[in-house]
């Protein structure tokens, strides 16, 4: 496997990245000017997810131009509707009628939610004004702090900024991979996610996060600050286990949220395998993961997508880099986190800052 470029979803050509935040929520935004084979899979227990029917393999649909990720429970799927809005604004989506009438466009925007409403202010919830300046951060219209593009910003940003990760404050995060292929040719896989789950992201016997060792020895891993006895009894003391959960009951602050991606030209069933691959990884980040308080929600898109797909093998091979590229995006959304609205870090906790 070569090192990708950035270990982003941005390493996937044809796809574009942008959040926009309200006071304490807001939405990430991955978008396909040109459209991209998508499908999703679901298994928590309570989502909250916006155009997913239209995803399964059975159904016309072959393609959409972005999936929105956002903050604010089931308010906060309005925020798709102003992803729409940008994107037609811009010419970008489904010519309904052909060329028959080119200029009448539909955008198709999935979504997915977390629940992060009582962390921050309640009433502040993405709206469809936030989707709009997501889409126009993803196509650097907006002036960008930090490290560069929209794309390369993670922690507390788009929908991660309200997230929590079990007892820690969670975030935005990414990662991706270059996969060699049996017959010589090679992949990219990426993945972007939401950290809200409500499992733990530590490992509540040594306090290191459950991913560490798949993170170890990649780009910005190496100021991993060693965990502490005082910081994993910090952790511990906010919730069992390391998790949302506590002897009071479980917390309702949950679901991991996210978008795995391959410039593999792979069909509709196809990218519904990686979607589910994603969940694995999920699986191997957060213990325990998938729960009835959980929304859990993967979406998958192949910008290069074909009706004829990828051989097996070659299958295969994708989908574990999906699960790998999944399971170090959580972590990474972890370290980047920084503590906000109360809730710490797992950085500050082990390092005694908080």
């Amino acid at each position: 496997m070569n090192e990708p470029t950035t270990d982003t979803l941005l390493d996937v050509p044809g796809l574009f990245l942008g959040h926009a935040e309200v006071d304490s929520s807001g939405v990430s935004v991955v978008v396909c000017p040109d459209g991209a084979v998508a499908a999703v899979d679901v298994r928590g227990g309570g989502p909250g997810t916006r155009e997913t029917d239209l995803l399964a393999p059975s159904n016309t649909v072959e393609s959409v131009h972005a999936v929105a990720l956002c903050g604010g429970s089931a308010f906060g799927l309005d925020a798709a509707g102003g992803v729409m809005a940008e994107l037609e604004d811009r010419g970008i989506g489904l010519q309904v009628l052909g060329e028959a009438a080119p200029s009448l466009i539909v955008p198709i925007v999935p979504a997915a939610v977390i629940f992060d409403l009582p962390v921050g202010d309640p009433a502040s919830r993405p709206t469809a004004e936030t989707g709009r300046r997501a889409v126009a951060d993803a196509f650097g219209d907006s002036a960008v702090d930090g490290t560069g593009s929209a794309g390369m910003r993670a922690g507390n940003v788009g929908a991660g900024l309200a997230a929590t990760a079990g007892a820690v404050k969670g975030g935005f995060g990414q990662a991706s991979e270059t996969v060699r292929l049996p017959g010589g040719d090679s992949a990219t896989v990426a993945a972007g996610v939401v950290a809200n789950a409500a499992g733990s992201v530590v490992d509540p016997v040594t306090g290191r996060l459950w991913g560490t060792t798949a993170e170890s020895g990649r780009n910005g891993s190496g100021d991993v600050p060693e965990p502490t006895a005082e910081g994993l009894r910090a952790i511990l003391a906010r919730g069992i286990g390391g998790t949302k959960m506590t002897a009071s009951g479980p917390s309702p602050l949950n679901t991991t949220i996210g978008v795995v991606a391959t410039d593999a030209a792979v069909n509709k069933p196809q990218a519904e395998r990686l979607a589910m691959a994603a969940h694995d990884g999920l699986a191997r980040a957060v213990r325990p993961s998938h729960l009835p308080m959980d929304g859990d929600t993967f979406f998958a898109l192949a910008p290069r997508g074909a009706r004829t797909g990828v051989g097996t093998t070659d299958l295969a091979m994708l989908c574990a880099a999906a699960a790998s590229c999944t399971e170090r995006a959580l972590v990474r959304a972890v370290l980047a986190a920084e503590t906000a609205f109360d809730v710490p870090s797992w950085r500050d906790i082990m390092t005694g800052t908080t």
